[in-house]
């Protein structure tokens, strides 16, 4: 089905249309992501404050409408968000004095001191899964060594570590998995001002969260898209699974309901209680929304085409006060940016690259290394655009944009194959990655 688009005044929008464009630069106006469905009144109501007129796509409106009759698949349920869902509104989140961390690290800098803690993290993992695929109790010293200094990476420099864990490879899905949700959930906490400890807690619960999927039949873990409701029974079982494994291990009871709340959802259609809204507890909110979008970005097991970040960030956006609350989805797109670190791109000038580091104040403009010439020539060396200083000043039709955020795996766009020449330094990210 083609998408076609129209020209519409804000003041005849419709809950369930899909906004393509808008009469002004999006970065001018509070929407996080460009281009989403219109969910509430609310939605329409911000953009007439903002707009005299938008871009509808009209092929989104018609795919909204047909969903909604659709039952709910098993897996992931990347089409489930459609209309006639529960909406469960609450407060805003309420941190406790909340930690503002300034970033006191370069990205440069950071990835050199980090350059072997996924290793160890992904060791660590390894050794437990084998411990308690053996049936023998767990030892976490050496998982909650490698939390706090993931903790400190965060801290210091949020970029680091999510640049690291998108470019790096892994030895088995379960680690990567367990590890990416990590470094997500990190660096969300990190956006909402947890403190260090409750970070630790966070980064130790999202890094055990999988712990019980071994327990589970290496075949079921291998299509997880594609359940029938008897697959999907059992596996929904690994949550429970994991907390009877780490019973008694020691284990902090705040790690202990991030492994419990990681598959709970905010309108209870999750697992294994069903419980929603304010039951769920803090951190297993922000671990749960990290795992969620690992599991649409990461690369996957069977060979199923992960998604783009920038329609996983679509996708999440869709579903505030669903699946996820509203405040939360904000902050997490916040931290992560709309094109988050990693993410392969397209520029409006041909030029293809990879997202280096994103800025909350220019959420569309984010520092690319690109890798390719317009027509799609490897370059000898990368080099660092940073659109928004880049387009400071511009006229329109002069500002560089991101035209697409481009599947992983792209031909050419090989990050590690690069060196980076930076205003101050020339460093080699293959050797960082690889040392």
């Amino acid at each position: 089905m083609g998408v076609q688009q129209k020209k519409v005044s804000v003041h005849d929008l419709e809950v369930g249309m899909f906004v393509s464009d808008l009469d002004r630069p999006w970065h001018q106006t509070p929407f996080p992501i460009q281009g989403f469905y219109i969910r509430s009144e609310d939605d329409i109501r911000a953009l007439m404050s903002h707009c005299k007129w938008v871009m509808i796509d009209v092929a989104e409106v018609r795919e909204v409408s047909e969903r909604r009759g659709v039952v709910p698949v098993f897996g992931r349920g990347i089409g489930r968000a459609g209309g006639g869902r529960e909406v469960v509104k609450l407060p805003p989140l309420a941190i406790r004095e909340p930690v503002r961390y300034p970033v006191v690290s370069t990205l440069r800098k950071e990835i050199r001191v980090s350059r072997r803690l996924l290793n160890d993290a992904e060791v660590a993992l390894q050794r437990l899964f084998d411990t308690v695929g053996r049936g023998q109790a767990p030892d976490l010293q050496a998982v909650a060594e490698v939390t706090r200094k993931m903790v400190g990476s965060v801290i210091r420099q949020p970029d680091a570590l999510l640049w690291l864990s998108r470019v790096r490879n892994y030895d088995d899905y379960l680690y990567r998995h367990a590890l990416n949700t990590a470094v997500w959930a990190l660096v969300c906490g990190r956006q909402l001002g947890l403190n260090e400890g409750l970070l630790n807690h966070l980064g130790q619960g999202c890094l055990l969260s999988q712990v019980g999927k071994t327990a589970l039949p290496r075949e079921l873990l291998r299509h997880p898209g594609q359940f029938d409701a008897d697959s999907f029974a059992l596996y929904r079982t690994y949550v429970e699974k994991g907390v009877a494994l780490l019973a008694g291990t020691g284990v902090s009871r705040a790690v202990l309901s991030v492994v419990q709340g990681h598959r709970e959802r905010h309108n209870g259609s999750g697992f294994p209680e069903g419980v929603c809204g304010d039951r769920i507890p803090l951190l297993a909110k922000v671990a749960g929304i990290a795992e969620y979008f690992e599991s649409l970005v990461g690369p996957r097991e069977g060979g199923e085409e992960p998604m783009t970040p920038a329609r996983a960030v679509s996708l999440l956006y869709e579903m505030r006060n669903i699946e996820f609350q509203e405040d939360l989805v904000e902050a997490f797109i916040q931290a992560i940016g709309v094109y988050p670190t990693g993410s392969l791109v397209e520029l409006s000038d041909g030029q293809r690259g990879v997202v280096v580091s994103h800025s909350p104040e220019r959420r569309l403009w984010p520092r690319v290394m690109v890798m390719t010439d317009a027509a799609r020539r490897p370059l000898k060396s990368a080099r660092i655009i940073d659109l928004a200083r880049h387009n400071e000043g511009r006229d329109a039709a002069d500002v560089l944009t991101i035209r697409e955020c481009l599947p992983h795996g792209t031909e050419g766009l090989d990050p590690a194959h690069y060196d980076i020449t930076g205003a101050e330094a020339r460093w080699s990210l293959g050797r960082l990655i690889s040392g």
